[in-house]
């Protein structure tokens, strides 16, 4: 079979989210199909700027084709429409409009997908947010599988994401969460789906004291990885982390690898790492005492479940279902709903290494069962040889 993945932006550079996963899941599942990827030539989700050059690229063994995206975000422009169709009366036509400045606005991409729909047996969309999902997949919908990573946020409840919901001939969804979450907002419950995930691959043997040598870090320290911005809820990881040290004397460090998309302010105990590589995450991982997953708009967190393979005990911010549900199904975490809940948790995970121990083993035993690439990719293969037309 030949299988597209149509994806907003995609790369070795890009960390985390849904464009990680489908990476990951790219590159697994070119082992049993002729696979291939299309999408933009961003880098940056923030204002899509054009990075990568138009053409077709070989990364990690799959073909990616990539077409330039239009027009930059505006994010004057897209703050207000955001304001105007998530808080006020307004019409389907501020709906599709917010969509065009949500972007990434790419013309090209979409009429390749029409122009070329007949080369290709199944296209994969990730995800359904999307000005790239919400124009292409109603082109090839009869073969169309959608990998929403829908989570609880304004978005999800835009009336035009109704039809879009119900237009494909499958949704893997990554959680029963999610599932029930976009069943009750969008009424898909009719379309065939599964829920799958993600498979997360054992971490490498690395060295954790040359990486501590390397970027000056003894002692303790709590990780984050992922996008540095707002959405992942990172200003108020910083404050409650900065209030946290002020009233306990904690001296345990928060280490922050990722892109950093958003300024933020200096504070005593925060060690920036930036992007780094995927061994070089995996030392931060296995080196740090915890991993501080502070967003509320999670359909999945890869790094929790990383964490969990490498035996590291995640705090959650427990706002989000997924992941407080997550922590409660895997025994692999504490999860906080206020600063409080967060004092406490990070105080004691800090002080009990018995607690972490055992935190760490339920998570690693949950990821095994349920994240292990040869579950998800034997549920992958099932799925799409259904859907063979």
């Amino acid at each position: 079979m030949r299988i597209a993945f149509v994806v907003q932006r995609y790369g070795t550079q890009v960390s985390g989210g849904s464009e990680l996963h489908c990476r990951w899941l790219a590159e697994h599942l070119a082992k049993h199909f002729d696979v291939s990827v299309i999408t933009t030539c961003a880098l940056s989700y923030v204002d899509w700027r054009n990075h990568y050059p138009t053409g077709t690229k070989i990364v990690n063994g799959v073909p990616v084709r990539r077409f330039k995206v239009a027009e930059r975000r505006d994010l004057r422009r897209f703050h207000y429409a955001s304001q105007e169709v998530f808080y006020r009366t307004h019409s389907e036509a501020d709906e599709l409009r917010w969509l065009e400045l949500q972007g990434p606005k790419c013309p090209d991409l979409v009429s390749y997908v029409r122009d070329r729909a007949s080369d290709y047996d199944l296209f994969i969309f990730f995800t359904y947010l999307y000005y790239t999902t919400f124009h292409s997949l109603p082109l090839v919908r009869e073969k169309s599988l959608l990998v929403p990573t829908a989570h609880d946020e304004p978005p999800i409840r835009l009336g035009i994401f109704r039809r879009l919901f119900s237009l494909p001939r499958f949704i893997v969804y990554n959680t029963v969460t999610e599932r029930n979450l976009v069943s009750r907002i969008l009424g898909s419950a009719h379309v065939p789906s599964e829920i799958v995930g993600v498979g997360i691959d054992r971490s490498p043997q690395v060295d954790t004291e040359a990486f501590r040598r390397k970027h000056g870090i003894d002692g303790p320290f709590a990780l984050y990885v992922g996008r540095i911005d707002q959405w992942k809820g990172c200003p108020e990881l910083i404050a409650y982390f900065a209030r946290y040290r002020r009233e306990t004397g904690d001296s345990v460090r928060l280490v922050l690898v990722g892109r950093q998309e958003i300024p933020l302010p200096d504070v005593d105990g925060v060690v920036r790492l930036g992007f780094l590589s995927e061994d070089e995450k995996a030392a931060a991982i296995q080196a740090c005492s915890v991993v501080i997953v502070p967003s509320r708009f999670e359909s999945l967190s890869m790094v929790a479940l990383e964490a969990g393979l490498a035996g590291k005990p995640v705090l959650a911010n427990g706002n989000c279902h997924v992941l407080r549900d997550l922590c409660i199904e895997s025994g692999g975490g504490l999860y906080y709903t206020c600063y409080d809940e967060f004092r406490e948790c990070l105080r004691l995970l800090q002080s009990d290494a018995e607690l972490r121990e055992k935190l760490g083993q339920g998570g690693r035993r949950y990821v095994e069962t349920h994240y292990d690439w040869a579950v998800v990719e034997r549920k992958y293969l099932e799925i799409i040889n259904s859907l063979r037309l």
